[in-house]
């Protein structure tokens, strides 16, 4: 379990429970400067879930808003493979839906879903989504997320689900917003028949966020196929909520993967 408090900051001051100290999560005064540590961040995220394999051919997107411009976002373009993505193949998207820096196309579905979560949430910095196997596989259930596991609890009463336009391919921005509403002022949400999506203050904790998820959705379809779980009672579950379910958390377990991706394929900062 990660037990890293979120109401302690770097210098090992208290901070009130709403306030967070990490690198993502400070006053914006060059423009420039944060645009590009948020296109690095994202284009690692990308290729942090093409490398465990949950994004399949070209569905799936991870958005991240502008700092200077607040109805903009930046998003992978349409068909490049997650694996190989760079800090210069990165697009922005207007609430319009048009391209504004790049030359590559716009995943339809990518400004459907994510325009209206962001508009709808000024609150949300990133946002990520996939069709990944057992995200997908238990969003057909229409099950809310059950407390089985440890990790299980980082996600406690921060789990929405959405029935509208169950099974239809997102291009509808009434689906997106519908979408939007039903996740509210939580991190996590499951449409039903279509998959995950979940959203941070950083690109950091939007990914770790959804991987985290995607592992929870797999261990219950295996458990509820071998018999019926225990569940967690609540004052656990909000005990490990507490503990690791938090913004500096979920930023915190992404730093794994940057060491790595520093480490391996530095050619993405390209």
């Amino acid at each position: 379990m990660t037990d890293v408090k979120a109401s302690e900051s770097e210098e090992g001051n208290s901070s009130t429970d709403n306030e967070f100290s990490w690198p993502d999560q400070h006053e914006v005064i060059d423009f420039e400067q944060e645009r590009l540590h948020r296109k690095q961040r994202l284009a690692a995220g990308l290729r942090v879930l093409g490398r465990l394999r949950l994004a399949e051919g070209v569905a799936g997107h991870i958005t991240v808003r502008d700092p200077e411009f607040p109805d903009r976002f930046w998003v992978n373009p349409f068909g490049k493979n997650f694996k190989l993505m760079k800090v210069s193949d990165l697009i922005c998207v207007d609430h319009t839906g048009e391209v504004v820096v790049g030359d590559q196309p716009v995943n339809a579905a990518a400004f459907a879903i994510h325009s209206q979560l962001h508009a709808a949430r000024p609150d949300v910095i990133a946002a990520a989504h996939c069709h990944s196997m057992y995200g997908r596989t238990f969003s057909s259930l229409g099950q809310p997320l059950k407390m089985i596991t440890q990790d299980d609890t980082m996600f406690f009463n921060d789990v929405a689900l959405c029935s509208a336009g169950s099974g239809a391919v997102v291009l509808d921005t009434a689906v997106g917003k519908a979408m939007a509403e039903s996740l509210g002022d939580k991190k996590a949400l499951i449409h039903q028949n279509h998959g995950i999506i979940t959203a941070g203050q950083s690109v950091d904790s939007a990914v770790w966020w959804f991987v985290a998820l995607e592992r929870s959705c797999q261990s219950q379809i295996l458990a509820l196929s071998a018999g019926t779980p225990i569940e967690i009672p609540d004052d656990l579950a909000q005990s490990g909520y507490d503990q690791q379910g938090h913004e500096l958390a979920g930023w915190f377990q992404f730093q794994t993967w940057w060491e790595e991706l520093m480490r391996d394929e530095p050619e993405f900062l390209e």
